[in-house]
This record gives structure tokens, sequence and C-alpha cells, in this order.
């Protein structure tokens, strides 16, 4: 195979998929406007593999010489991961702006799985031949690959319980095709991908083997699949003017319940079934790659409220203020923080059970979250620089309007800006902090991976105490005998 095209992607979304928004049911949805902005952001990055200046840096081979996307092969080295981090760094900067779902980040939770090949084995090889399989498959066929986990939320008490799944996924019956399956999952940039890879999220297995087994079942469905239904939320960038609103009109990514109705998976896209063992294993490994580009997501969005905030205390002559400076450097150290934590967790890779290249995990989870629970502190002090303007400047039409627009040339304008372009930064700045879309960003990123408990057990479960207790042992003259408990 050879890398998709813009073009060849866009052709490859015409294969019947059922996708429903505003009250429609969508014939094409490369030409709807819901879908039409971020399906021509992917379409660009599956160009830009081909374009010479890009190729070296978004490609590379397997073992057999075959050219696949950089960021479809699993990293053995540090320099893999590097790579791997030049690889979004180069799309981000191309595209102007950021986008998470589009491939490279969820193809980690692949990698995860293959991870646990020695434990899938042990129920059924076939399993692990099948996720071996999988992973070849995407980067051979340059798939936009994503990852289905978050259920819509039902009476937990009553699964835990062991009496009702709910709408949770699970298998309702098994033949020689495959497995059948119903429920629901909810997953951005579904409805203009290949494929998820769906899996449970339950964290508390305890009702039992019987009770539980149907829902433990992780497996590769393909987007288009007969009797799977996209019901998808209203974009928040449709029938919007680009000027004002410079980010949402371009890289909202829409979100999407997926009703899996009686849809049938094949027996060769099944990853694990049957198996609470698999399910609890990926579930607490699942992110230790993907949440490396995820991080990288959050450093570029950190770029960005430093690159309003300094703009616009510039415009209006403040950087000599020490507050603002105070300020400013509070936005840099946020920034560097995010960046040495990605640093770092490169620096001292690990590798995996497998032969992988993992980015230091404890390293990499406690990343993610400074990054997501000091982001909306970092927000709040950018609209503080912006100042008042953000939320009371006109519309772009307004100020364009001949009849006023000596007015807003005289009170706009500051120094050399222009009131046009003072007016374009403002927009900007509403966009990335007070709109509709910056809203739901900052909410999606919260629990984009996992919420907020699960993010902070990951790093917890991932850090070992035990240097830390046996310099308090020493220091205290305590007798190594003394046991621990709860670790």
């Amino acid at each position: 195979m050879t890398l998709m095209t813009g073009k060849e992607y866009k052709e490859s979304l015409q294969d019947g998929r059922e996708v429903y928004i505003d009250g429609e049911k969508v014939t094409n949805v490369t030409e709807h406007p819901a879908f039409k902005p971020i399906i021509n952001v992917k379409a660009r990055m599956y160009d830009m593999a081909h374009e010479p200046n890009y190729k070296n840096i978004l490609t590379t081979t397997l073992e057999d010489g075959e050219i696949v996307s950089r960021a479809y092969k699993a990293p053995k080295t540090k320099e893999d991961l590097s790579a791997i981090r030049t690889h979004v760094e180069t799309i981000l900067d191309d595209l102007g702006g950021v986008v998470y779902r589009v491939g490279d980040e969820t193809i980690g939770e692949m990698w995860s799985l293959y991870d646990a090949k020695d434990k899938l084995n042990e129920i059924d090889p076939t399993y692990a031949k099948n996720i071996e399989y999988h992973i070849d498959r995407v980067a051979r066929k340059d798939l936009f690959h994503v990852s289905a986990n978050t259920d819509p939320k039902g009476d937990r008490s009553k699964l835990f319980a062991g009496k009702d799944g709910g709408t949770l996924l699970h298998v309702v019956e098994e033949n020689d095709k495959g497995i059948v399956v119903k429920g629901a999952k909810f997953e951005t940039a579904a409805a203009y991908a290949h494929q998820a890879f769906v899996k449970p999220t339950i964290l508390d297995w305890t009702a039992g083997e019987d009770t539980m087994a149907p829902f433990a079942c992780g497996f590769i469905c393909d987007m288009g699949s007969p009797g799977l239904k996209h019901i998808c939320r209203t974009s928040l960038g449709q029938d919007k003017n680009p000027t004002d609103y410079p980010i949402s009109t371009r890289f909202e990514e829409i979100d999407t319940l997926l009703i899996f109705d009686h849809v049938l998976i094949p027996w060769e896209n099944v990853l694990f079934h049957r198996s609470l063992a698999s399910a609890a294993y990926i579930r607490s490994t699942l992110h230790r790659y993907s949440a490396f580009n995820y991080v990288l997501r959050m450093l570029r969005r950190a770029d960005y409220l430093i690159g309003v905030a300094a703009l616009n205390v510039e415009q209006t002559g403040l950087t000599q203020l020490q507050a603002v400076k105070e300020k400013l450097s509070q936005l840099i150290g946020y920034r560097e923080g995010i960046n040495a934590f990605l640093t770092a967790a490169v620096a001292n890779a690990e590798q995996s059970s497998s032969g992988l290249m993992m980015p230091n995990q404890s390293l990499l989870y406690n990343g993610r979250v400074y990054a997501l629970s000091q982001f909306p502190a970092m927000a709040h002090l950018t609209r503080e620089l912006v100042g008042g303007q953000l939320a009371v400047t006109p519309d772009y039409t307004t100020m364009s309007d001949p009849a006023i627009k000596d007015y807003i040339d005289q009170y706009y304008a500051v120094g050399d800006w222009g009131a046009e372009e003072r007016g374009k930064l403002l927009y900007f700045a509403r966009d990335l902090l007070n709109s509709s879309y910056a809203g739901h960003r900052t909410t999606f990123e919260l629990f984009a991976q996992s919420p907020p408990f699960a993010q902070q057990l990951a790093a917890f479960n991932n850090f070992d105490m035990e240097k830390q207790r046996e310099l308090v042992r020493k220091a205290a003259d305590l007798k190594p005998s003394i046991p621990v408990t709860n670790a």
C-alpha cells in the first residue's frame, strides 16, 4: 500500500456510514458544513506526507522498506519518541492550530494492548495475533484510527451489583463470523474516521466473571459497519464568520454518540473477549504512549496563551509594568513546565515488556496532570492580560461598516496597530479563551483521556515510593522489617 492522499481520504469516507446531526441524516460528510472544515484539516495532514519539505519528517519505513506515517510506527528507541514529537509539532505548525483526534494520539492505545500480548496469549493466542495484525494494517493502509472509550452514564450501581448493564456496550451473540455487540459509546471524530478501537472503561469488575464477561470485550470496528449509527452534536463553528471565530471555524472536532445496534465484529477484529483480566489491564495501561501526543497538544495550547497575552500587552504599551511581566512569567513557567515533563519523559524513557520504548511513565502522567490541572488558571491569567475588550469588541462585519469605520479607527487603533489588526487579535483571543468552542475544548481536554481522578491514579500508580521510604527509614533509624501498607 502507499500513503493515502487527502483526496483518497475523502473518497474513502463514502462508505454508506449512517450519520445524523442537527435533525438530518448526512448523505456526504465530506461536504456537510459541520464536518467539512475538520475533514479538510485531516486531508491536509495526509497531503503533507507527500510534500518534499515534509516527507522525511512525517514518514518512515517498516522493516520491509514500506513507507508509512511516522505516527503509526511503534517506537523502539528514544530517537523514535523524539521523531514522533517532531511529527506532531510539524503538523501543528503547518495547520496553525491544535487538533487532537487525528490518529497519531489514538494509535498509542493499540501499542499499549501490544504490550499485553503475553497475557492475551495465555487466554487465546488468536487475540495476540489480531493485535499485531491491526497495528501493521493501520500503518500500511494509512488508516484514520480513533478510539471509542466513553460510555453513556447510566446507573453504575446496578452494573457493579451485577444486575444490569443498561446502555453499556456488550456482546449479545457469538457465531461463526464473529461477535455481535449492542450498546453505545462516545467518540470524537468517529463520523470521519476509518475505524475505532472499542473497549470498556469499567473500573470495577468485582461483580464476577459470569455477570461481567459480556462487557469485557475489545475490538476494531469499521466506522461504516452495518448497524452502527453516528449521532453527532451540533458544530460550534458552523455558520460563523471565520474572522470572528478563526479557531472554531477550522478546528472544531465533532463528537459522536455511537450506537451499536447489533453490529457484527468479525473474529479477526476481536482483540479480547470475555476476559476481565484483559479489560482491567488495558484500562490501567491505556495511555502509556498516547498521553505523550496528548500533552504535546497542551504544550501548543500554552504557546498560544503566551502569544495572545504578549501581543495584547505589547500593543497597549504595558510590557514595562512589573505586574505584567510577573503574569507573563507565570505563563512562561507553565509552558516550560509542560516542556520539561515531555523532554524528561523521553530522556528517561523505559522499555516495555514487549520491547517498545515508552515515555517515562511517572514523568508523562505527572506532566499530563500538571498541564490539564493548571490550564484554567493560565487561561484566566491570559484573560487578565488581554483585558475587558475581549468581552465587548463588536464583530468584524460591524467594525467594517463604512458608516462607522471612522469611529472604529479612532477608538480601536493603538500605535502601529490598526483597528482591523487589533480586532483580529481580539477575535482570536476570544475564540481561544471565551467562546463556546473554548469552553468545550477545556472540558474535552479534562476528560478526553480519562477523568481527573483517573489521571491522578495513573500518576500515583506509576511512581515507586520505595526510594523515599528508604530515605526516611535511614534518616529516622527505622527498623527495615516494618511492613509497608497500602503500597
